[in-house]
C-alpha cells in the first residue's frame, strides 16, 4: 500500500489530503493530466485561495435539469457502512472513518479530501453566481475511477434529506475538470450514506444562467 498524505490548513482546520499512488497509476492511465494534477497539488497547493471566498460546500442553490438517480444498496453505501463500524478506534470523525476505509480497502478509490478550485475567468457567470470574484474552493471527500469515468463522491450522513449536495458535487466536478483540462463528460457525481446513494452525470447545460439567479 502506497498512500501519500499531507495535512492542509484551510479555513482554520486541517484537511488530510491522501492519495493512493498505486491505484491512481493503475486506474488513471487514461487520464495523465489527472495524475499530474494530483501529484502536483501535493507540492504546490495555492493555500491562500482557501482562506477567503466562496466554498462549494456552502452553495445554497439548485441547478438546471439534473437527472439524479436514487440507489439503495450501492457499492459506496456498503463501503460506508463497513467503514463506520470498523474505524471507530482509529478516528472520532465519521468522515475520516468512511474516507480512509475506502482509500485503504476499495479498489476504485484513489484519493480523499482532494483540494480543488475555480477562478473567475473559468466560468462566464462567476460573479453573478457566487457574488464574489475570489476563487471558489472545495475538498472532494472521495475520488474514485470506475469504468473509465472519474467519480466525485461526497459523504453525507443523511443523504436522503440533502437539498444542495448535487450542486456541491457538480461544482467539484467542474473545478477538477478545469484544473485537469479533462472534459466534463468524463466525470460522474454522487453523494451517499450507508443506506442511499444519489448519482448524476454533470453537464454544462445544467449551468444555464437563469437557473442560478
Amino acid at each position: 500500500m502506497v498512500i501519500r498524505c499531507v495535512s492542509l490548513q484551510h479555513k482554520g482546520r486541517y484537511y488530510p489530503f491522501k492519495l493512493h499512488s498505486l491505484k491512481l497509476n493503475k486506474l488513471g492511465f487514461e487520464y495523465p493530466k489527472l495524475i499530474w494534477y494530483l501529484n502536483r497539488v501535493f507540492e504546490n497547493c495555492p493555500n491562500d485561495y482557501f482562506e477567503n471566498g466562496p466554498r462549494s460546500s456552502a452553495l445554497k442553490f439548485g441547478l438546471n435539469n439534473l437527472n439524479i438517480h436514487q440507489i439503495i444498496g450501492h457499492e459506496v453505501s456498503s463501503l460506508c457502512r463497513i467503514g463506520l463500524n470498523m474505524n471507530k478506534e482509529r478516528f472520532r470523525d465519521n468522515h475520516q472513518r468512511v474516507q480512509v476505509f475506502m482509500l485503504e480497502n476499495d479498489d476504485k478509490t484513489i484519493g480523499m479530501e482532494v483540494p480543488i478550485w475555480l477562478n473567475k475567468d473559468e466560468y462566464n457567470y462567476y460573479s453573478q453566481t457566487f457574488r464574489s470574484d475570489e476563487p471558489l474552493t472545495g475538498h472532494i471527500d472521495v475520488l474514485r475511477i470506475e469504468d473509465g469515468k472519474i467519480w466525485i463522491w461526497d459523504y453525507k450522513p443523511n443523504a436522503f434529506s440533502e437539498k444542495f449536495a448535487s450542486t456541491q458535487t457538480f461544482f467539484y466536478a467542474l473545478m477538477l475538470s478545469r484544473r485537469t483540462e479533462i472534459p466534463l463528460e468524463n466525470f460522474r457525481c454522487g453523494y451517499f450514506d450507508e443506506d442511499y446513494a444519489f448519482i448524476f452525470k454533470p453537464e454544462l447545460k445544467n449551468l444555464i444562467k437563469e437557473s442560478l439567479l
